[in-house]
């Protein structure tokens, strides 16, 4: 069985030893096109061991980040936080391209692992609790920023970044610029602009900024004049003062797609 083992793992070595090249050559062209696609790495052979580094090295990075998964998907069901987050960090590391495991990384520590601490009734301190949720919180908005950094081409994690902002850190003008990002490519949902100019809105001292930019989302026609903008517009035009003969028309739709 010892034998079989060695073999094993000496023709990984061959099969790695033949693929690097390739790999670094891919890696490069990666960097090129301005994608900070994580390399392979001591500390990542330290967390999958010698065994799953040269399954990685033998172009095996999918398979093995899928099985890896499926452990941080169990240590979610565990509440095994700590495990998670270093799962998901190896996952990451492994397939820097894959969109849904930076979301859900961030998803899960941002809510699941904030909430969890934040209710943790093992922990008398309230406090300490607090001081927890909020690192689970940076721990997703930093899964975020990562992502967008392995990312550029992609508009979904400056959404979802977006999200946390608004929801989790109550940094509405932070949002507002994720959004704002994430409208720019051509692929964006329309509700990307929105939700820029709805964040804007509760931006100190960006209140009339947000409404011109509002009021041209609404000159683009029924596709952007949703019921939430359009009330949203009738507001800020009260607030600011804007004479009647230039507000918005008093047509509201019927329903919100």
């Amino acid at each position: 069985m010892k034998h079989r083992k060695i073999v094993a793992l000496g023709l990984l070595c061959l099969f790695g030893s033949a693929v690097l090249p390739l790999q670094s050559m891919l890696q490069r062209e990666a960097q090129a096109a301005h994608f900070q696609k994580t390399a392979l790495s001591i500390n990542l052979r330290e967390r999958i061991g010698q065994a799953g580094f040269l399954a990685a090295l033998s172009g095996f990075r999918s398979p093995l980040a899928a099985l890896l998964w499926i452990q941080a998907h169990t240590a979610w069901e565990n509440t095994e936080w700590g495990r998670m987050a270093g799962l998901f960090e190896t996952v990451t590391t492994l397939q820097p391209r894959s969109l849904p495991y930076w979301d859900m990384a961030a998803w899960h520590m941002a809510w699941n692992a904030s909430i969890a601490a934040l209710q943790n009734e093992k922990q008398p301190s309230e406090a300490i609790r607090i001081r927890a949720q909020r690192a689970y919180i940076q721990l997703g908005r930093d899964f975020l920023e990562r992502g967008i950094l392995n990312n550029p081409d992609r508009p979904q994690l400056h959404l979802q970044l977006g999200v946390l902002l608004r929801d989790k850190v109550e940094d509405h003008c932070a949002a507002a610029e994720e959004f704002l990002k994430a409208s720019k490519y051509p692929d964006a949902p329309a509700y990307a602009a929105r939700f820029a100019g709805y964040e804007m809105a509760k931006c100190p001292g960006r209140e009339r900024e947000a409404y011109d930019y509002l009021r041209k989302l609404y000159e683009e026609g029924e596709k952007q004049r949703l019921p939430s903008l359009i009330n949203l517009l009738r507001q800020m035009e009260n607030k600011l003062d804007i004479p009647p003969s230039n507000r918005i028309l008093s047509d509201v739709p019927n329903s919100e797609n």
